[in-house]
């Protein structure tokens, strides 16, 4: 279910199963994204997929209310196991393969910096800030900033004064 409220500009892509899709109040997914629904994508209201992310894998991306995507992002919810006796790649049928899928999860709050990855099976915690090209392939802790290829608590974001705001933009469109 896509909200009436919602934007999905016309250059953005959404293939598969469109009942596996629903996009919140208020988000906006912009031009030359592409987003494969999977198993599951679930996008929250107030959410931002900027320009040339991707969402590839087959797997489950759930973004949670105010979580955001900065330019190229790529979320990775299932990939070929390079490790074992299998073939890869999408050409070869299923029972040569061995295609490991997971669940991504970007809690409320959370946002990703520019060219940011996320691996499957990783959970952003809630008000987690990532920065530019970090590779994510462990969860990250509630409201902590993280920055470099590998990484690593640089900060903290000020949760209380976030949720503050949340509060008086919630409390505001209620009225108007």
């Amino acid at each position: 279910m896509i909200h009436s409220s919602a934007t999905i500009y016309d250059q953005a892509r959404i293939v598969g199963n469109r009942e596996n899709f629903s996009l919140g109040a208020h988000s906006q997914i912009d031009d030359f994204v592409f987003c494969y629904t999977g198993a599951r994508c679930e996008i929250g209201r107030n959410v931002h997929i900027s320009s040339f992310c991707s969402i590839i894998g087959g797997g489950e991306l759930v973004m949670e209310d105010f979580s955001g995507l900065s330019a190229g992002c790529r979320l990775i919810t299932g990939s070929d196991d390079f490790t074992g006796p299998w073939l890869t790649n999408p050409t070869v049928p299923a029972e040569f393969t061995h295609v490991l899928r997971g669940k991504i999860r970007i809690c409320r709050h959370a946002v990703l910096g520019t060219n940011a990855v996320v691996y499957p099976g990783v959970t952003i915690g809630e008000g987690a800030a990532v920065g530019a090209g970090c590779l994510v392939r462990k969860d990250l802790e509630p409201w902590t900033i993280y920055a470099g290829t590998n990484p690593k608590p640089v900060g903290k974001r000020d949760a209380e004064a976030i949720l503050a705001k949340e509060k008086a933009y919630l409390e505001s469109e209620s009225v108007g």
